[in-house]
């Protein structure tokens, strides 16, 4: 039976509602396929991931290059997408909000919208700002039943300030973000605390550093839990080895460690 986009969206809101669950994140059609056939209930995009797959560093590629993946993800697979939109690829929130449209056209199930300006020396927009950009954001989806997720990046510039991330995370919520995620988190009290702190929200965890299992995770009162780019440098590991002992010694075993043709050739049959 053809799932369309209303259903991916309707189901995904409601994996929202209770319980946690893993969103792993592929970097193509294969690998989306290949996670859907192991039987994710859901997937994300990686902006890094899939930057390296065209031979672009992460945050350097263009609306139109996330678009087009996006839109070749989400008719690839009958489970959600959730889309990794980095900043809405402007500074102004009614850019923004343009952007934000042209990525609910792609199919997504969700989106994200980050507060990182890509600038060291002065790494989130200003909180105004930040809260306008979420709240056109909210407004460009509509009734489309896409989920919104407000990000706080600040950990993840340095700014390890624990009040200054749940104070952003819940001003995300009233503007309109119906998930909070604040990738960087590492101890199980300051996971917990944001979890409270935006609560009834759901929050997406990026596993990382954390350490935690999938249990550990939903003991805390995670909702979702992400990988962000790891699956990717997992592949690019294999490959960067394999290649790199060919170029340097001219040899081939690290060949031997590559998965199964056959399998694959069946996965996707």
């Amino acid at each position: 039976m053809h799932v369309t986009t209303a259903d991916k969206r309707a189901t995904f809101r409601k994996m929202h509602e209770s319980g946690c669950f893993i969103l792993p994140n592929p970097v193509d059609v294969g690998s989306a396929k290949a996670l859907q056939h192991l039987g994710f209930k859901a997937i994300a995009s990686s902006s890094a991931g899939f930057a390296w797959t065209i031979g672009k560093a992460d945050n350097r590629v263009t609306v139109e290059d996330v678009c087009q993946h996006l839109a070749a993800l989400s008719s690839s697979v009958d489970i959600p997408v959730n889309a990794d939109f980095e900043g809405g690829f402007a500074v102004e929130p009614d850019k923004v909000a343009d952007h934000v449209e042209r990525g609910v056209r792609t199919g997504v199930a969700g989106l994200s919208i980050e507060d990182s300006t890509g600038d060291k020396d002065k790494p989130l927009y200003e909180h105004a700002l930040a809260v306008e950009r979420i709240k056109a954001s909210r407004k460009a989806i509509g009734d489309s039943g896409t989920l919104l997720v407000g990000r706080c990046e600040a950990y993840l510039w340095g700014v390890t300030d624990l009040k200054l991330v749940i104070d952003r995370l819940t001003a995300y919520a009233d503007a309109g973000a119906d998930c909070l995620y604040a990738p960087g988190l590492k101890t199980r009290e300051d996971i917990a605390a944001v979890v409270k702190a935006v609560a009834p929200k759901p929050f997406n965890l990026l596993i990382g550093a954390s350490g935690l299992s999938l249990k550990e995770a939903e003991d805390l009162g995670v909702r979702r839990i992400s990988v962000g780019g790891s699956l990717a440098r997992a592949a690019w590991g294999g490959f960067m080895r394999a290649a790199k002992e060919m170029a340097e010694k001219g040899t081939f075993t690290e060949l031997a460690s590559g998965y199964p043709g056959g399998e694959l050739n069946k996965m996707f049959s």
